[in-house]
């Protein structure tokens, strides 16, 4: 299970480079945006113990109603788990400190909400897809060996490099875009088998 602090951000998810981030127009703080994130989620039907945001502020600071100030990353990884929809994330970095992005996944929850009540439930599926399930542990190996994964002949490994290797695994997850025809089954598998290269190239 992901930890709360500090932040563990969810395999395959992009990162948004410092200088991109700004400010929001949201008019929150920090522990309203707590508060309204976890109600979010449990409307969706997640228990509050399955609910983990994970971030680079120590727990204490929210329990505290402390002002959380501003971080080097202020992103933001929420995990959680339903019966109906299993266990997914959604992570956010978009904006510059932690509040404005816990506000943001909490109106992309409220935004998947609307599409259950409205009954369009092949849309919310798909749309859980784009948000992708639990990443797998980091025991976690690949049924097949890392270079079928990456349809990388055997005899090719020695020519091979790591950062070859992650153009590769970057290539894939780029075609696993709920409108392409990738699926998080197929995210897991590369995102397990990218760990077991990055073993390989280590030795």
């Amino acid at each position: 299970m992901a930890e709360a602090y500090p932040l563990q951000w969810p395999d395959g998810w992009p990162r948004t480079q410092a200088f991109q981030r700004c400010k929001s127009r949201y008019k929150i703080d920090a522990n309203r945006a707590a508060r309204g994130l976890f109600e979010a989620i449990r409307k969706l039907g997640a228990s509050r113990d399955s609910v983990v945001v994970s971030t680079n502020v120590r727990p204490q600071s929210f329990a505290n109603r402390s002002t959380v100030r501003p971080i080097e990353d202020p992103g933001v990884a929420v995990y959680w788990s339903t019966h109906k929809h299993g266990e997914r994330v959604i992570a956010c970095d978009r904006w510059l400190s932690v509040y404005e992005n816990i506000h943001a996944i909490e109106l992309a929850v409220e935004a998947l909400r609307a599409i259950e009540r409205a009954g369009a439930t092949q849309i919310l599926e798909r749309a859980f897809a784009a948000f992708g399930a639990l990443p797998a542990s980091p025991d976690a190996t690949p049924k097949r060996p890392w270079w079928e994964v990456f349809d990388i002949p055997e005899a090719f490994i020695p020519a091979l490099s790591l950062p070859m290797v992650k153009a590769k695994y970057r290539e894939l997850t780029a075609q696993l875009h709920p409108d392409r025809t990738g699926n998080p089954d197929s995210l897991t598998e590369i995102n397990a088998a990218m760990r077991e290269a990055e073993e390989h190239y280590s030795q």
